[in-house]
This record gives structure tokens, sequence and C-alpha cells, in this order.
């Protein structure tokens, strides 16, 4: 095997099934961390031998989804280690190669069976109820493997395993969790329990990072490194992702997304990396937002939790909040852009800088972009890019006797927003607050925010006149005037 020069070397192999679940994404970025933190290695594997549930693009679509999140691996698809390749079904001669010593062993043998012999000896199991075990049907004599049927193991030492795990301590089953597995299909290609063991051996990796669904599979795992004669990685066995109520694990029936829907909805890749490292570990202090480099310096197995971590949509959002918090409104500006309904974008009165101006306004509420879009959707912000409709009725304070009344208060109202400055919400208050205290802050303010909105409810009349700017706000009251003398 070729020579790694690092202390620790992980992986992360996913199926290219299409879908890439947080949990997957989790277990990756734990594979990474402890990678980094040692100066180590960090490998992507494709694991492709079960061809039947391939989804055309998954490969890219892995990637993509690491590189989003900025989990970089040094070995991968497209840039093979000293192994060479990191796609399984590129690597069958491999596997044929670790099979045949077996066979010279003694320890590996064609099925002899058919499906309907398998069947009737399961029944006969059913019936007896007793647990199936093919190696109590292990034929006495072994044919020579041609390549056409499965190719078992011989259990090497039917016993009790004990092993060690770096989360769970120790563990162990009897030897009623081994029996003759498949290591190479009808098809040729290899199995999980056989194809994964070779991988590692030939690329270095020397921490196992996984789900705590293995657990139970891993003495047949260890029968196999028995049969090959070699040593044990470090087995590292994450906790499960439960849903919030932490009832079960999180699935796609409890609305469990693809990591790159959460990029879709406006959720940052540093957001995401932060979420997923603390479910399931604890950094023992109170600290809850790292940055990647945090994390790597932080991270260590002895703080992973044993029990499951629950997925807190509430807790996303607020993060992702604090993350945004962080912008410039240039960049977030640039965060919402590609959220901009098109209705918006075509609006008569629509620009990049009346947005701009209305980006402290947003960002208060916002968690992510797709709640900005929603709110433009359903016209909460219409006003800002279309003229509203002015009702003088509504326009009216409600201590007015008639609609009469509100008009001296605009026109006094205009004469100051000529001289005033218009950087800000703070100004435009400071401008018009003398007026307010002598005409009365309900005369004044409410028949302002109405006549620029056309609304009974919108963001104070400061902070619209400053969205809007000078000259729609100006033109937008005399308009207001007009219709009430009407």
């Amino acid at each position: 095997m070729p020579e790694i020069n690092s202390k620790v070397v992980t992986r992360f192999a996913p199926s290219p099934t299409g879908f890439q679940h947080i949990g997957g994404m989790r277990t990756a970025l734990f594979a990474y961390l402890l990678a980094r933190q040692n100066n180590g290695t960090f490998i992507l594997r494709i694991e492709d031998t079960d061809k039947s549930r391939e989804v055309e693009g998954s490969i890219d679509h892995v990637i993509e989804a690491l590189s989003w999140l900025g989990i970089e691996f040094d070995y991968g698809p497209k840039n093979p280690g000293p192994w060479g390749s990191n796609i399984q079904s590129e690597r069958l001669d491999r596997y044929r190669e670790y099979a045949k010593s077996l066979i010279q062993k003694g320890l590996a043998y064609p099925d002899p069976y058919s499906q309907e012999e398998l069947d009737a000896f399961r029944a006969q199991a059913e019936a007896e109820k007793r647990p199936f075990l093919f190696r109590d049907h292990r034929p006495a004599e072994f044919e020579a493997w041609d390549g056409t049927k499965a190719l078992r193991l011989k259990v090497p030492e039917v016993k009790r395993y004990t092993w060690i795990d770096a989360v769970r301590g120790e563990l162990s089953a009897g030897p009623e969790m081994l029996d003759d597995i498949i290591l190479i299909k009808a098809d040729g290609y290899p199995t999980y329990n056989f194809a994964h063991i070779i991988d590692d051996l030939e690329m270095g990796v020397t921490h196992v990072v996984r789900g705590d669904e293995f657990i139970s599979s891993v003495p047949k795992f260890l029968s196999i490194y028995d049969a090959l004669g070699i040593p044990y990685p470090v087995f590292v066995s994450l906790p499960p992702i439960l849903r919030d109520d932490r009832t079960k694990k999180l699935g796609k029936r409890d609305g469990a997304k693809d990591v790159l829907e959460y990029r879709t909805e406006g959720y940052l890749p540093e957001t995401m990396i932060n979420f997923l490292a603390l479910i399931g570990w604890n950094p023992g202090t109170e600290q809850e937002l790292f940055s990647k480099d945090e994390l790597i310096t932080a991270f260590s197995i002895d703080k992973i939790q044993r029990g499951g971590g629950a997925f807190n949509e509430d807790k996303l959002l607020w993060m992702n909040k604090e993350y945004l918090q962080k912008y410039s409104h240039e960049e977030f500006l640039t965060y919402i852009l590609s959220g901009i309904p098109e209705k918006i974008k075509t609006s008569s009165l629509y620009s990049d800088d009346v947005l701009l101006r209305l980006v402290p306004t947003l960002r208060e509420r916002t968690h992510t972009r797709a709640e900005v879009t929603t709110e433009l959707e359903a016209g909460e912000y219409d006003w800002v890019f279309t003229e509203p409709e002015q009702n003088p009725e509504q326009i009216k304070w409600k201590n007015d006797a008639s609609t009469q009344d509100v008009i001296p208060r605009l026109k006094e109202a205009l004469e100051v927003l000529k001289t005033a400055d218009f950087s800000s919400p703070d100004t435009l208050k400071a401008s018009l607050w003398p007026l307010a205290e002598t005409v009365g802050k309900g005369e004044l303010l409410w028949p302002l925010r109405v006549s620029l909105t056309g609304k009974a409810q919108s963001p104070d009349p400061f902070t619209v006149a400053f969205i809007l700017g000078k000259s729609q706000t100006m033109a937008r009251i005399e308009t207001a005037c007009v219709k009430i003398g009407e």
C-alpha cells in the first residue's frame, strides 16, 4: 500500500443516490474536522457498487454540496490518490484480488445454492423459530469460483467479538451476529461490507467516522478484517440526528431536505457548518457561533455525544440571522437579489438603490432569503415599488372632524422636508419631530404614513420616507393633498 504522510486519515463515502441528507453532511464534516485538526488527510470516496440505486449526476451533486459547505477533500473522484481511483466501480480488480487471497486461505467460497433453495432454508428456520444463518448450510466442499456466482466469506472463527468504539466505548456482540456474508455479488460488484474495508486499507484510513446505524454490522466487518489479517481502524460512531421532538430519527417524511435546498432557501454555508457541528457534539462551553477554523481547533472525539441530537429548525433560523447580521447593507443586498420576485424587478419604481434603502427594514426580521421573497410576493412592501392607492378617509386622523383638517399639517410637513436630510430615518425624525410635538404626534405621523404607503400598517413615516427617497416622498404627500382637496 502506498505511504500516506499523515497521522490521521478519514473519509466520507456516500453512495451516488442523488439526495444528500444533512446526516451525511454531518458525517463528512466530523471526518473533515478530525483530519484537519490533526494535519491529516480527508478523502471523498464514491461507493457505487449498487448500480440499481445510482442517480445520474450524483457525484457532481456530492462535490457541489461539500464545496458549498467549505469541506475540502484532499483526494476524490477527480483527483485520485496514490492508490488509484476513489470510485468503487473503477476498482473492481482490486476487490477480486483480495477475494482470491481469501479463497486461497480457504476463507471464501462460491454460493452453491439457488434462490429457491435459500428461500426453503429461510422458511425452515422460521418454522423452527430460529434465526436463519447461512453458515449452518455451508457446503462441505467448496467449488472453484469462476466469478459467475456470489462469493461468500467463511467466517474465520465463530466467537463473541468485543471492540472499542471511540464514542460508545466498549461494545460486544455474540456469535449469532456472524454469518457467511456475501463479499462479491453474482454481478461482479462487491458488497459494501467487503469493498469499504479494502478501500479503507488501501487508502490508509485510520478513523472510520459514520452513523451509529452501522454498529450492529461491526462484528461482520471484524470477521472480514480477521480473515484478511489486517488491523482494525478506530471506529467513530456518530449519534443519530433526531426530529425536534426527539421521538425518532429525522427523515424525508419529517421535512429533511437535500443539503443544497438549504442553500436555495438562503441559509449560509457558515450557518450550516456551525449548526451541523453542534448536533451531537458539545464544545463544553457556552459558545454557539463558531467559524470553521474555530471548529477545527475545538473539535475532539471525546466531546461527541452518545445520545441523538435534535434538528431544531428554530435554532437554525436564529443562527442564520446571526450570521446575516454580520453582513454590510451592500452584502445583504447582494444576498437577497436572486430572491427578488420578477413582479418587483419589473415594477415602475424598482431600483437597486431603493432596495438598498429597504435593506435595514428587511434584515430586522429576516432569517433567510426565502423569507424576504415570501414577504415581497405577499405584497407587504408593494408601496415601495408602486404608487399606493390613497384613500382620503383613511388618511384622516381619528380626532379630525373632516379630511380637510389633514391638509395644513401635510403641507407644513412638506415645507420641513424640502430642506430635510434624507440620509437616514433618524435625520428625518430629527427634522419632523418638532412639528409633530407642535401639532400632535398622531395628528402628523398617521397622515404622513398612510399618504406615503396607502396602508394602515407599515414602518414608521421616517423609515418610509428614507426608503422612498426625497422625490417620491414629496410627490406622494402632494398627491395626497390634492386628493383630499378634491
